[in-house]
């Protein structure tokens, strides 16, 4: 498997991270998804998820989000000095497990918030922060895997200029059902496999295309 970076610089980015939403909410009054916004558009993410160590580690993740709000123009006069908390919740949680799960994915910040949203991130925390970090990552990579899937049916259906309809009738599949993959309210991934087979049949595509 190919990691973002060192995982010498793994614990770093993590508690970092998971500091740097925090302080964003407590401090500044940002919900994470702003807060990380930010990151991504500053350009601090891109660095942060390639292990530039004077990112990840050269600095505080209060350092961070001051540092990655300054370079988008939003700057507080003066900016309130690290938090001093000896419980960490659903802020630090949030920031923490996606640095971690970035790092595992190899995929940059910006893709990975495209399809899993702070709020996913946050809805998991009451059964999963007391769990290993291993499993959240795996119930963050299958939900990113089961987004990705929906969109690529949608993806490849209007590359070749198909409504839902038409689809559903030359595939054999229900149309309320199609729906439901394309929404991601039903998984394509545990659809049987003749439903797949048939989808990509009329899509011109590999059944796996559909659901890797």
């Amino acid at each position: 498997m190919s990691y973002s970076y060192k995982e010498t610089y793994l614990g770093d980015a993590m508690r970092n991270l998971g500091e740097m939403t925090e302080y964003a909410y407590y401090a500044c009054d940002v919900e994470p998804d702003k807060a990380l916004r930010i990151f991504i558009i500053s350009g601090y993410a891109d660095r942060f998820g390639k292990g530039d160590p004077c990112v990840v580690s050269g600095m505080s993740g209060t350092e961070l989000y001051q540092h990655a709000a300054e370079e988008c123009g939003l700057n507080m006069t003066p900016w309130l000095g690290a938090l001093v908390r000896y419980k960490t919740d659903v802020y630090y949680w949030a920031g923490y497990i996606l640095a971690y799960y970035q790092w595992s994915a190899n995929r940059t910040f910006g893709k990975i918030l495209s399809v899993i949203k702070t709020d996913d991130l946050m809805r998991m925390y009451p059964a999963l922060h007391t769990a290993s970090d291993e499993r959240a990552i795996e119930e963050i990579e299958e939900l990113y895997r089961e987004r990705s899937a929906y969109g690529r049916l949608q993806e490849y259906r209007k590359r070749i200029n198909m409504t839902q309809a038409q689809l559903a009738e030359a595939s054999g599949v229900n149309i309320r059902t199609l729906q439901q993959y394309e929404i991601g309210s039903k998984s394509l991934r545990k659809a049987a496999a003749e439903t797949v087979f048939s989808l990509a049949d009329v899509l011109g595509c590999r059944p796996e295309e559909l659901i890797s």
